[in-house]
């Protein structure tokens, strides 16, 4: 039990500090947390999320496939959310294009509620020439989203043309 006590007050240190501003005292403790407890899934996802807000992409990745590994104990599903997402936008911004559509792809099968999740998925869709698909996906999210009146308005044939983007009518 104190092992735990321990770990969750380290853990929350770290992360009120990132909430403070403190973003790379808060990355520095967490990459000692994570060295000391490397089979924590929780805390590999903050850790990478505190890479992340520093501009460290490529030094994040591992720690979110870490989290994301099934053998690190499951995360809650906000936190899998939150890691699918900050994963899936990586891969992207370090140019690992596909790696980011397969991965967004089975996020988005497992949160299909999420639009930030299809939004991001469109980016790197749209990063790998599927042009395409990213408009339709994009085009779906808006008439499923849209609190615009005129974007209601028109919700169902928007809904349409997202199936076929070269209908005429």
């Amino acid at each position: 039990m104190e092992h735990h006590e321990e770990r969750d007050g380290l853990l929350a240190d770290a992360v009120a500090l990132r909430g403070k501003g403190r973003k790379e005292e808060a990355r520095e403790r967490l990459v000692a947390l994570a060295a000391r407890w490397p089979d924590d899934a929780e805390i590999a996802y903050q850790t990478a999320w505190a890479h992340d807000v520093l501009g460290l992409e490529a030094e994040a990745v591992p720690y979110y496939e870490r989290a994301l590994d099934d053998t690190a104990g499951p995360l809650t599903p906000d936190d899998r959310r939150g890691a699918l997402l900050g994963l899936g936008s990586t891969y992207r911004v370090l140019g690992r294009y596909e790696d980011a559509v397969a991965l967004l792809t089975r996020a988005v099968g497992e949160f299909p509620e999420d639009g930030s999740l299809r939004a991001f998925l469109a980016m790197a869709l749209h990063n790998t020439g599927r042009h395409h698909e990213a408009v339709s996906l994009l085009l779906r999210l808006l008439a499923a989203t849209s609190e615009d009146p005129s974007v209601r308005a028109y919700g169902a044939a928007i809904e349409h043309y997202a199936e076929d983007l070269d209908a005429t009518g």
